[in-house]
């Protein structure tokens, strides 16, 4: 049996923690309580978990006492630590009562003192606490659930060389069956003849079984004015102009179109084709850099700021839509009942139906959020998710942690969810550049 002592941020990050760690001892200190009482009343999935890991430690005070530790149903047991200990950092220069992070520190090294035989290891989210106990030869890991972890980044699309009689067979029977490979339902494959390179042709994975290849039925119209501009962003129209692929997540640096192609499918599904009753788009509200305070006004006033990359998007696909042959945007379409911009504070208890839900920076999100958030969902109703793991302004999740790198791996197998990477900066090219470079 081992001692994990949990930090924090692992039970605001995920309440759940305390069932992770199989048949071991979790150790939660008695400030860490206090740190969880202050977040209570928190409005935000901070507040929620809060929230819940007191409601559980409550739950599991009526089976035991907690301060001598009480077995949970995996087999572990869990201790809300108070016992009096003495102070082993001083020694070493560091303060043991003033900082929380400290005081975890010096329970560890009381801990391996007073039994050597029993391993103790902290787990935190935070990187510098870390980094202390390894200095202090104290064992120390980041909190992160396997299912969120990804080997490499999973793309939603290959580039194969086949011969020429592949590609006529597709052709002709609009399908082709792979012997030796197979590929997540609803990848797209780019097919080049291995004897000429010009020679290609476009399909997408159909099928739970992974190996059966049919031929793209590419839009000849524009999209609101919005044509895509590389092979991702064909790929990903693709799979969010078909109402039989339920989620879609699309994966990109900044100026890859990822949110403008996907508002525009949207606006394009809702107000052409009518497959939808609304477009409703949200997005976290979690600020870069330094947040700017109060904001005067009603609901609308104070989200505008955290909102306006998505009414940017509105505004060009309206501009490019003036100009398409088959004009479908009113001029008054921020103010339409069609179009819904909302916050993501207020969607726990709500059900979405009939409605093309988008969620925009998602990863932001922790995976209990998404949880959340998709489960939501009701029916006849499409979500499109967008996000950059490489810029996360959420200090409780990581490139890997996040949550919509959780749900592109949870998702992975199943035939209504479609995921495309973008690749190619299409904004412009200073833009390419800066996010290349910098």
């Amino acid at each position: 049996m081992k001692n994990y002592i949990l930090d924090t941020n692992v039970l605001l990050y995920d309440p759940n923690a305390i069932h992770r760690f199989k048949k071991n001892l979790i150790i939660i200190p008695v400030e860490i309580v206090d740190i969880l009482d202050s977040f209570k009343r928190n409005i935000t999935e901070l507040g929620q978990n809060s929230r819940t890991v007191s409601n559980y430690l409550e739950q599991l005070s009526s089976r035991g006492d907690l301060g001598k530790g009480v077995p949970l149903e995996n087999g572990g047991k869990i201790r809300l630590f108070a016992e009096e200990y003495e102070d082993c950092l001083s020694a070493r220069g560091l303060e043991s009562k003033k900082r929380v992070d400290n005081r975890l520190l010096n329970l560890a090294i009381w801990l391996t003192k007073k039994n050597p035989k029993t391993p103790t290891i902290i787990i935190s989210k935070n990187i510098n606490l870390r980094l202390k106990a390894d200095a202090l030869g104290i064992k120390a890991a980041d909190y992160e659930d396997k299912q969120t972890q990804l080997p490499e980044r999973y793309k939603g699309f290959a580039e194969i060389t086949v011969s020429a009689d592949i590609l006529y067979t597709l052709k002709e029977e609009g399908r082709y069956s792979f012997t030796d490979q197979k590929f997540s339902p609803n990848d797209y494959i780019l097919l080049k003849d291995g004897q000429d390179s010009k020679s290609t042709v476009l399909g997408r994975i159909t099928g739970i079984d992974g190996t059966t290849l049919i031929p793209l039925s590419l839009q000849q119209d524009d999209i609101l004015g919005i044509r895509p501009m590389n092979l991702g962003q064909t790929f990903a129209f693709d799979a969010l102009l078909d109402d039989n692929i339920k989620l879609v997540s699309l994966l990109g640096k900044a100026g890859t179109g990822k949110t403008l192609i996907a508002v525009a499918a949207g606006l394009f599904k809702v107000l052409r084709e009518g497959k939808y009753t609304k477009l409703l788009i949200s997005r976290p509200t979690m600020p870069m850099g330094r947040d700017i305070g109060f904001i005067p006004g009603d609901i609308d006033e104070k989200m505008r700021p955290w909102m306006q990359p998505i009414y940017d998007a509105v505004e060009m696909i309206r501009e490019q839509d003036r100009r398409s042959r088959k004009r479908s945007l009113p001029k008054d379409i921020l103010e339409s009942d069609d179009l819904g911009i909302e916050p993501l504070t207020y969607i726990r208890g709500r059900s979405i139906p009939h409605q093309y839900f988008i969620i925009d920076e998602a990863q932001n999100l922790t995976p209990h959020e998404v949880k959340t958030i998709i489960t939501r969902v009701g029916q006849n109703s499409k979500v499109v998710l967008t996000g950059d793991p490489e810029q996360i302004d959420n200090p409780y999740v990581d490139s890997i942690s996040n949550g919509f790198s959780y749900l592109v791996n949870r998702f992975r197998n199943q035939e209504i969810a479609a995921h495309i990477t973008l690749t190619k900066g299409e904004r412009s090219k200073l833009a390419e550049i800066a996010a290349n470079v910098l």
